[in-house]
């Protein structure tokens, strides 16, 4: 049963006998520890950053980790900042912890996300296909024109390319695609591309 548990998560419906069906339109992210995912900063108490990451409660980020972070060289993050970054700690009997440095203190890709990108969501499962190695559909994008991409596997993707018009062109195509096949995207692709 293991390979549909992947796709989403597998309930039972007592009312039904003995059936099974895979809820792919899994709504809420759960936090688990080591995904790496894109947090809101809701608020700043302390030495504590509380983020939206779209689970049932806010993460807690410390400003320390961070890479090069001390008491006195504090990280410049704000109350609205897009942070990505991983969960050293999620359980369910503890507040999800986010740091934005690997093991050996490098960040690594991760810290605060830069402002003028487009942010939106997709489905958890639609995240998980993005993230696969050599996703097609990242690749046929990249074909397009240059753009940066963060995904989150809490289902958020934040996006930016040269322009707002190639930007929002990205998006429309990623939300698509969870319901075009690979044809219909290769199409609007060559569309697009003018080819």
């Amino acid at each position: 049963g293991l390979l549909v548990t992947k796709c989403g998560l597998l309930r039972h419906r007592p009312a039904g006998g003995g059936a099974f069906w895979v809820d792919s339109q899994q709504k809420r992210y759960v936090p688990v520890k080591g995904d790496h995912v894109i947090g809101i900063v809701t608020a700043k108490a302390g030495d504590v950053f509380r983020l939206d990451v779209g689970g049932s409660e806010p993460a807690s980020l410390s400003y320390l980790a961070f890479e090069g972070a001390t008491k006195r060289n504090r990280p410049n993050v704000q109350v609205g900042d897009l942070i990505y970054g991983q969960f050293l700690v999620a359980n369910k009997d503890m507040e999800p912890e986010m740091v934005c440095i690997d093991g050996s203190g490098r960040s690594n890709g991760m810290g605060i996300i830069g402002q003028d990108g487009f942010l939106f969501k997709v489905s958890l499962g639609l995240i998980r296909k993005l993230l696969a190695p050599k996703c097609e559909i990242i690749q046929e994008l990249s074909q397009l024109y240059p753009f940066e991409l963060v995904l989150g596997m809490n289902g958020r993707i934040w996006v930016k390319a040269k322009t707002v018009q190639q930007t929002l062109i990205i998006v429309n195509i990623l939300e698509a695609c969870e319901y075009m096949t690979a044809e219909q995207r290769k199409q609007a692709l060559a569309k697009l591309s003018g080819t």
